[in-house]
């Protein structure tokens, strides 16, 4: 099924979508407590990513099911659709690592937009040559069979203190992430529209010589 068929428009497109202005653009419609509170950094610097959200939320298990150890895992994996950003909360867990090469691989296969975690991430050297979006708190190379399981997939989570629920649209760059709930997404991506437009006059003007106050007061943007 496509988004368009769950009733989600297309994703944005537009490059001037930075998370400072997205963030601004929240702040704005007065949704102030939006940006995730940790910087869940790339693996490779200068990678953005925009997509829709796919929650996963892992928590602590010993239990090994040694005939079929990651079917949970490969059921998520298997289930991605294009244009998703697969949200992975662990509780800022360091038990082990959540996402590696091979999951990196079949979600470029599946039209992933990237990951993002509050946990750790493996084999990054690899996701990076694969050019795939993937933001974290930290890298680990263990893995989570017998440490950690999947217990949720597509059920709200919270990931550093942002609520996030599947279909909710996310921004990720080097600044942090940025999660627009679906509600009031059109709102908000008006208002990023109109402050992206409006910076560029604003930088072209400081740039030619008009002082900051004089910007200031002729835009009411910084």
């Amino acid at each position: 099924m496509s988004f368009a068929e769950e009733g989600f428009e297309p994703l944005p497109g537009d490059e001037r979508l930075t998370t400072p202005i997205v963030s601004d653009s929240c702040d704005a419609a007065g949704l102030r407590h939006q940006v995730l509170q940790e910087r869940l950094s790339p693996i490779v610097p200068g990678t953005r990513a925009i997509g829709r959200a796919r929650t996963v939320r892992f928590a602590p298990s010993l239990v090994d099911r040694p005939d079929d150890p990651y079917a949970d895992a490969i059921a998520m994996i298997d289930g991605i659709r294009a244009g998703q950003f697969v949200v992975i909360a662990t509780d800022a867990s360091n038990d082990s690592a959540f996402w590696g090469e091979l999951f990196s691989a079949a979600a470029i296969g599946s039209g992933a937009a990237g990951v993002v975690t509050d946990g750790n991430l493996r084999d990054t050297d690899r996701i990076a040559a694969l050019r795939f979006p993937a933001f974290s708190r930290s890298r680990r190379p263990i893995d989570f069979r017998a440490r950690l399981r999947i217990v949720d997939v597509d059920e709200p989570v919270v990931l550093s203190g942002v609520r996030i629920e599947t279909g909710d649209l996310v921004i990720a760059d080097d600044d942090g992430v940025v999660v627009v709930p679906r509600r009031h997404e059109d709102e908000v991506l008006a208002l990023a529209r109109e402050r992206a437009s409006r910076e560029s006059t604003v930088l072209a003007e400081l740039l030619a010589g008009d002082s900051l106050r004089t910007v200031w007061d002729r835009h009411r943007v910084l």
